[in-house]
């Protein structure tokens, strides 16, 4: 990946939900716009704070996809990730957002 981009494989949560309350929201409903999760497969080399392995929030249907071999990969910039799961904890509690 060049400068500030990253590759993400989005995760696949297809199927029906459940949410807090134990309502279950079938696969077809579509309430809003929701951001989805991805795991980070490449960075650029301006990258700062985002590391191969990271979990990102971002919302999808902004993204360039790409096929490489086969599977569905999103290409992005670092500015429209709205926060990083991570495992790392030099930042405090583990959940960077």
């Amino acid at each position: 990946m060049l400068q500030d981009r990253l590759l993400v494989r989005l995760s696949t949560e297809e199927g029906e939900r459940r949410s807090s309350g134990g309502i279950v929201i079938p696969a077809t409903a579509q309430v809003a716009r929701r951001l989805a999760w991805g795991d980070v497969q490449g960075v650029g080399t301006s990258v700062r704070n985002i590391k191969v392995g990271d979990r990102v929030l971002f919302n999808a249907e902004d993204q360039f996809e790409v096929e490489v071999h086969g599977k569905t990969y999103l290409v992005m910039r670092e500015r429209d990730v709205h926060a990083i799961a991570s495992e790392r904890t030099e930042h405090g509690t583990g959940l960077y957002l």
